[in-house]
């Protein structure tokens, strides 16, 4: 189904219990309804960017007490993954703020990815703009996702950024799926956009061929210093309706909840499960902003009856290893 801004904005405007059953249907005819699926992200190389998006606090244009830091060492990132898995993390995250990656720099999170990948956890990167053969770099290390938003609908876009266009963003994320990459790509609202912007955005998603089989939705966190930190708060069911949205526009996506959690109920989190949500962020910091502690997480998600899905990869091994233990294969799994 091909979807505009126009017929996206439609769905948002149908009655709200309507819309969540409506989301929630489609959500379990791909996915068990009580899995939830884990991911942490790092970041390995904190502020300093040269970009203005505005509601970064990384920016080097603002002041908002974040530091120029160093790309960590293989070491630090390592160890962190080692905890993120005990801690029931199956996919880990890099998050370095950088325009780009330059190839001295690229080098070192090759390291990295294949010092997690033999973990056993899945890896996933967002390094910025990618140049002719970047992304074949971090395929052959073993980079299973890449993470690059659009942000918001492109109307909107030169209002939130004008370092980069839009184009910028679609080019790069040509470039991932060329290399063979699987496509972390959602947005942020609550920066002051309208409905029809946010249906935007989640039109522009699912045009996206394929379409991201990992979509975040972040809700702005308004961090003093930078141009969006007075910005109006979203309605707490206006966001719960762009989840639901999300879910219907992008039934085999799994629909993160990204940055914001720290200031939603539980309440308002569990609305959002119901209509599709079936990923989170975990750990205390994401990137540079606050999230919720692993035992409130946990707790939550006991009292929702949710349990922690296996990574994509293993969910896969473990369906061929059923289908040959009932004669239905020969067990042998080849090369991609």
């Amino acid at each position: 189904m091909t979807h505009t801004a126009e017929t996206v904005e439609a769905l948002f405007e149908r009655p709200f219990f309507e819309l969540l059953w409506e989301a929630h249907s489609v959500h379990r005819q791909h996915f068990d309804p009580a899995d939830i699926q884990i991911s942490t992200l790092l970041s390995i190389k904190t502020g300093g960017c040269p970009e203005d998006c505005g509601y970064c606090p990384q920016s080097r244009r603002y002041h908002t007490g974040v530091t120029d830091d160093a790309l960590l060492s293989v070491d630090e990132v390592v160890a962190a993954a080692k905890r993120a898995k005990a801690n029931g993390a199956d996919r880990f995250c890099m998050g370095a703020a950088w325009r780009g990656p330059k190839e001295r720099d690229l080098a070192r999170v090759t390291e990295m990815i294949t010092a997690i990948r033999g973990l056993g956890l899945e890896t996933c990167a967002t390094l910025g703009l990618l140049q002719d053969g970047q992304a074949e770099k971090l395929a052959e290390a073993g980079l299973d996702y890449y993470n690059h938003n659009l942000d918001t609908s492109p109307e909107f876009y030169g209002d939130i950024i004008r370092t980069r266009d839009y184009d910028d963003r679609l080019t790069t994320l040509g470039r991932v799926r060329k290399a063979g990459l699987k496509v972390c790509c959602g947005g942020i609202v609550g920066m002051g956009e309208s409905r029809r912007d946010r249906a935007g955005l989640i039109a522009q998603l699912a045009s996206l061929d394929p379409p991201p089989e990992s979509v975040p939705i972040n809700l702005l966190v308004r961090v003093p210093g930078t141009p969006l930190a007075d910005a109006p708060s979203l309605e707490p069911l206006e966001f719960v309706r762009t989840i639901a949205v999300a879910r219907m526009c992008l039934p085999k996506s799994r629909v993160r909840l990204s940055a914001g959690r720290q200031g939603m109920s539980d309440e308002l989190q569990t609305l959002c499960f119901f209509a599709g949500a079936n990923s989170v962020f975990a750990g205390d910091t994401l990137l540079t902003t606050p999230n919720p502690a692993l035992a409130t997480d946990r707790a939550l998600f006991a009292a929702l009856g949710l349990h922690v899905a296996k990574s994509s990869d293993a969910a896969e091994e473990a369906k061929a290893d059923q289908e040959a233990s009932r004669g239905g294969g020969t067990g042998q799994r080849g090369c991609a």
